[in-house]
Formats: C-alpha cells, structure tokens, sequence
C-alpha cells in the first residue's frame, strides 16, 4: 500500500469512527430532548390575534383600477408563520422576523433547548416552549417540517403564511457542502470532488433510509413535510404543490430576495424600515463549488420534485410583481439598496463581510458546519452612534445568538456545538 493510498485509508477510518460518535450522540440527544407527546390535546379556538396592543396605521401606497397610486390607511399584519426552509437565506430573513417582533411586543412561538422543532420530525405544538391549549402565538418561524394541521391550531385563524424557496441546483450544493458530513452515505465517496463524483452517479451511493438522507434529496420537499423519495410523476407531487400553494400567501424566491421583501411589505403592510437587512450565514466564495452545465443538469434531475415545486411559484411569484407594477418594484427595490447601503456604512466595520478568523466579537461568530470554518460574519463598528448602535447590533447578530438574547433556552444546540469544536475533522 502506498503513503498516498494509506492517508486515504487512515481519513476514512477516522471518518467512520468520528461519524459514528457523531450520530450516537446525536441520537442520544434527540431521545434525551424529544418531549412526551400526549395522544389527544383538549381543542381550544385561538383568537384572531394576541398583540399587546393595536399596530398605528399608516398610508399604504396603493394602485387603483387605472393603474395610479394612491394612498389607503392600514395596520401591519402581526400574526405571522414563516416556514424557514434550508440554505435558502432564511437567516437573514429569520433576523427581520426578530427585530419586526421586537418593536411591536408579539409573542413568538420558540422550541425549547434548541434551535429547532425537533426536525426531522413533523411538527407538534407540544414542542412549543411553555404551550398550553388556548395560548395565543403571533410568530413561528424556527426550522421545523411542516405539518399544517398542528401549525392551524396554534396560530390566529388569520395569520399569514410565508415561506422562501430557491434555486434546486444551488441549493444541493449549499446542502451538499453544509450537511454533507453528517449524511453517513457520503462517507464512502472517492475522490476530493464528491459533490461531481456524487451527482455523476447519484444512485450509486444515495441511501434513502440512511441517517440525514433528506438533507441530499428535494429538501425543499421533504421540509414543507411531503414524501422527497416520491417519483416526478406520481400525483402526490402535483397535490403536495397545490396544498402548499393553498397554505402560503407569499412563497418569496432567494434570488429576487429584495424584490420578495417589497412583496411582503406590500402583502403585510409593512414600512420599508421593517425590510433592512445585512446578508447572514452567508459563505466565503472559495468553498463554492461552481456547477458546471452539466452538473447542473444532473442536480436538477436528481432534485426533480424541488425544480417542479420551484418552478410553479417562479411563474406564481411573477404574477405578483406584475400585478405591484414593474416600474414601482423597480424604484422600490432601488431604495432598499440605498437605504441598506447606507446602514452598511453606519453599522459594518470596513463595510463588508469578513471570514470567520476576523470577526472579533464572540457574540458576532456564526454557527459553522462541520470540519470547515467557511460562513462568514461582520465586525460591528466601534464608534456607531446613540442613535443606531442597538439597530446595528440586532440587524448584525446570527441567529443562534439572537435566539439567546429573546430568551430561548438552547442548551442542546450548545452542547453540539462545543462537541463540533472539539472534534478535530
């Protein structure tokens, strides 16, 4: 056996080991976490809504049959679900949904000790922190698989259902990079490129009932809790589509992200101060994998059931900008760059996203996947004024340390992570 062959043979001997010590944990975690769930809870209506206090109306631009805008009173929409799906920006997303919360006082429905609902596992209200039949939520938008019936009777009767999708191509290879370590079948992938070597032949390694699978196969799908193993032609794939499209008001596309904003804000009736944002979770360009042609020919075949999903709400998504008006989505969208270029130079340091091993504050370091510091962070100005200094800090902070500050108790989620340091990959 050669040296070269023989660090081959040593890395996937580590691998298998590592993984396997992994997965126990994990496992032993989610049994250790996993909530009792009663049989039968006792029903109780919700009401149409449990604000601390009425929302102040504002003049809502508005077009009127001859296509001129004019302006209408309205209150912002407060009861909300967000169905965070994965590597689809839903971070940057999930912080609006946090500073939006926060100024008008709602209650948002968390999970409790991790940063999740117990996914994979389809919903359950009981996983909600400190639920009781007849508690009112305003906001749920933690990962979870979604399970409509469950989510109907925690929230208002009126809440508005919101959700993100993306490109089925670019997001495996998102997937493929972030999850690709913990999805047990990728393991015994040759070579150094596995995502080409993986899709060149996907049947070859993919594993259905394998550990973490669904990370790998429409996760998209799999996420708004439909079969991701399905065959393109069989009808439950058309009527998984259509119940989503008779669930979610707005179905927002990561590459028309801004554009999706001001159809939420339109939809929500919501103020352009409520949309800034700063791009979170965002990764460092070296670890993208550029698809080729071809690669991106067999992700989509292999990722079918996303394409299809995605490409009915690209056409639905269109639709609704016509109908805003391109010429006023377009001057919309202008001012939202403007106005998020302009905090930029407020609140980021240099006035970009740096790596990993620059970011100075503890509390501003991203969640990492595994075995590769490859999500990148900001670094808060140190001389922000009066005036902006919370805004910059909430609109910069990640996720997990957002959760932290609103209260939720994340000790399953920390202890993985300090387990995720200590493993030297």
């Amino acid at each position: 056996m050669t040296g070269k062959q023989g660090r081959q043979w040593r890395s996937v001997c580590k691998g298998l080991v590592l993984g396997t010590l992994l997965t126990s944990c994990m496992i032993l975690l989610y049994c250790l976490s996993t909530p009792q769930i009663p049989f039968s809870m006792p029903e109780f209506p919700v009401p149409y809504s449990c604000a601390h206090r009425p929302s102040q109306p504002y003049l809502k631009p508005t077009k009127n049959i001859s296509q001129k805008i004019t302006s209408q009173n309205c209150a912002p929409k407060v009861d909300i679900m967000f169905m965070k799906t994965h590597k689809t920006a839903s971070s940057t997303f999930l912080n609006i949904l946090f500073r939006f919360g926060e100024k008008h006082r709602l209650k948002f429905a968390f999970p409790d000790s991790r940063n999740d609902f117990f996914y994979p596992s389809l919903f359950q209200r009981s996983q909600v922190k400190d639920y009781r039949p007849g508690t009112c939520f305003n906001i749920i938008c933690n990962h979870m698989r979604f399970n409509a019936p469950e989510v109907a009777k925690l929230l208002p009767m009126d809440t508005s259902y919101i959700t993100i999708l993306r490109d089925p191509a670019e997001l495996f290879e998102s997937s493929f990079h972030y999850f690709g370590r913990v999805v047990p079948f990728t393991w015994k992938i040759p070579g150094d490129d596995k995502l080409r070597e993986f899709l060149l032949d996907p049947d070859k390694y993919f594993d259905p009932e394998g550990f973490n699978s669904f990370y790998l196969k429409n996760l998209l799908f799999f996420d708004f809790g439909l079969d991701n193993t399905l065959e393109l032609d069989d009808p439950r794939v058309k009527e998984g589509i259509k119940s989503i499209s008779d669930h979610f008001q707005l179905v927002m596309l990561v590459e028309y992200f801004e554009e999706s904003l001001i159809l939420l804000k339109e939809a929500l009736c919501w103020e352009m101060d409520d949309l800034l944002f700063f791009k979170l979770n965002a990764r460092k360009g070296s670890t993208v994998s550029k698809l080729s042609p071809e690669l991106r020919v067999k992700a989509l075949e292999w990722n079918a059931i996303d394409w299809k999903l995605y490409q009915h709400f690209n056409q639905t998504f269109w639709k609704k900008v016509g109908a805003y008006g391109r010429h006023r989505m377009a001057k919309d969208v202008a001012e939202l760059r403007k106005r998020n270029k302009e905090m930029a130079s407020i609140c980021i340091e240099g006035g970009h996203a740096v790596e990993a091993g620059s970011i100075q504050e503890t509390d501003m370091q991203p969640w990492q996947p595994i075995g590769v510091k490859s999500i990148m962070g900001y670094n808060l100005k140190k001389n922000v004024d009066k005036v902006h200094r919370k805004l910059c800090r909430k609109m910069l902070m990640p996720e997990i340390q957002y959760l932290t500050e609103l209260g939720v108790n994340l000790w399953i989620t920390k202890l993985w992570g300090h387990v995720r340091d200590i493993i030297n990959w």
